[in-house]
């Protein structure tokens, strides 16, 4: 017996598994008996060389194979079942996200699925052989990611639509919980050994670096506001006289100032006259509507950072000399929503429904006589934006009449918008999302006399009836 090997068998561990160690080196982990019988003589242990066994004697096997199996199957299809979608949105925000930060967050999302197939091939390692020191650990924090990701689905689902990725958030938080207890009777963390002063400058240079990322290419981009400029002026008016018409140029104009690029949704433009009053507290004179219309094209156009849009409309004024208006006024409003919040899936543009066909369009809730209406799908900054909110649509209406009102609305494609005119014309949840806005330009005035002098409907030396001065009121009696 002096070439004998020494061989010792552990106690068995949480799950049962004993280890084996030859002449002082671990040589792997047993089951069974037949699984040691195998593992000695694959070492070249002569079946009489004798055993020390440890924490109990060669009957005592505690292993349950089926139920840690079945345990280790569930845990594996769980981390796999994780991974599915963390990869799917990670690639498609890696390389379409609408801002630098989204696609970083996509690159993360990534690195995150990879380390939850890890945590599953780790996962077969713990419930099978444990050669890997650190396969519970593994498990351990792929678990914990699970978990975080099926919480961070149900908070974001907060006041959406109910989705199947808000089931996929409840089976996550679900599974995890059950797992995690289950690692923790198995105390998986067991293997990791990480000194404190590494450990904790660790954590700290990631937090520091995250945070930095975080303020530069996430905050710092959110909170920038778009800064959109439009407004009026009148240019040299001309006369036909044959006619009887006046002829006033507007030119209108659009311009982003600011460094986020928006798309425009609507445009509008209204040209009023302003009728002399009596006395100046005379209220009953209103303005009366010569003309309104769009002056941005194409429908949907995208303004980038330091792009302008302008054009020159020309207002007819039938009958000038009899009309009694002190001024003539022109104003501009855009509706813009910011590019870098969302993208237009279909052709704006195509959408525009007008005439017979938009009056057949029309449903109970609807606005009240439109001029046009578009309707188009839009997609979030993020695919996890899209997977939680599901499916969005902008639909945008234009009414005439006195009051020219632009009406803008998000929601999804089988949410009917209802039109309430006691509520504000912008959809008041888009305003916060997606940084929808409605931007009115500085009223431009002109007095409609010197209009009609300069076009030379009167003469030069013909000055317009001055407004009557009101009496001084009369002293108080003493």
């Amino acid at each position: 017996m002096a070439n004998a090997r020494e061989v010792t068998v552990g106690a068995p561990d949480d799950l049962g598994l004993r280890e084996v160690l030859i002449d002082g080196r671990s040589v792997g982990g047993v089951w069974s008996d037949k699984e040691l019988k195998r593992l000695l003589s694959r070492e070249g242990v002569a079946d009489g060389d004798p055993i020390q066994w440890i924490g109990g004697g060669g009957t005592v096997w505690p292993d349950r194979a089926g139920l840690r199996r079945t345990t280790g199957f569930f845990v594996v299809v769980g981390l796999l079942a994780t991974s599915y979608p963390l990869f799917r949105i990670g690639m498609a925000d890696s390389g379409n996200a609408l801002t630098y930060g989204g696609r970083i967050a996509g690159l993360t999302i990534l690195v995150v699925a990879v380390m939850e197939l890890i945590a599953a091939a780790a996962a077969v390692d713990f419930w099978e052989t444990r050669r890997w020191r650190y396969s519970g650990v593994a498990v351990l924090f792929g678990v914990v990611i699970a978990l975080f990701c099926g919480v961070s689905v149900l908070l974001l689902q907060i006041g959406e639509r109910f989705t199947t990725y808000t089931v996929i958030g409840i089976a996550l938080v679900v599974w995890a919980s059950v797992v995690l207890i289950e690692l923790f009777k198995s105390r998986a963390w067991k293997g990791l050994r990480i000194p404190k002063n590494i450990a904790i400058g660790v954590i700290i240079s990631t937090l520091l670096a995250g945070a930095n990322l975080a303020y530069a290419q996430v905050y710092v981009p959110y909170v920038t506001t778009p800064l959109i400029q439009t407004g009026a002026e009148f240019k040299e008016p001309n006369v036909d006289k044959g006619a009887a018409k006046l002829y006033v140029t507007v030119h209108l104009y659009v311009r982003n100032a600011g460094q986020v690029p928006v798309y425009v949704l609507g445009s509008t433009y209204w040209i009023r006259g302003e009728p002399a009053k009596s006395t100046p507290v005379d209220k009953t004179s209103r303005s009366e509507l010569i003309y309104d219309g769009e002056f941005v094209a194409p429908d949907g156009h995208v303004l980038n950072p330091g792009e302008e849009v302008a054009q020159d409309a020309v207002i007819e004024v039938k009958d000038p000399e009899p009309r009694k208006y002190e001024a003539i006024t022109a104003q501009s409003e855009v509706y813009v929503i910011r590019k870098d919040r969302m993208k237009m899936t279909g052709n704006y543009e195509n959408t525009r429904l007008t005439g017979k066909t938009l009056r057949k369009s029309l449903k109970d809730g609807d606005p009240p006589d439109p001029q046009y209406k578009f309707r188009t799908g839009i997609t979030n900054s993020s695919e996890i934006l899209n997977v939680t909110r599901g499916p969005q649509c902008v639909t945008v209406w234009r009414l005439g009449g006195k009051a020219p009102t632009v009406i803008v609305d998000v929601s999804p494609p089988d949410k009917r918008f209802r039109f309430d005119p006691q509520k504000p014309p912008l959809d008041q949840r888009a305003i916060e999302r997606y940084g929808l806005s409605q931007v009115r330009g500085s009223m431009a005035q002109t007095p409609y006399p010197e209009l009609l002098e300069k076009a030379g409907v009167t003469g030069k030396t013909e000055t317009p009836t001055p407004t009557p001065t009101p009496p001084k009121p009369q002293p108080p009696a003493m």
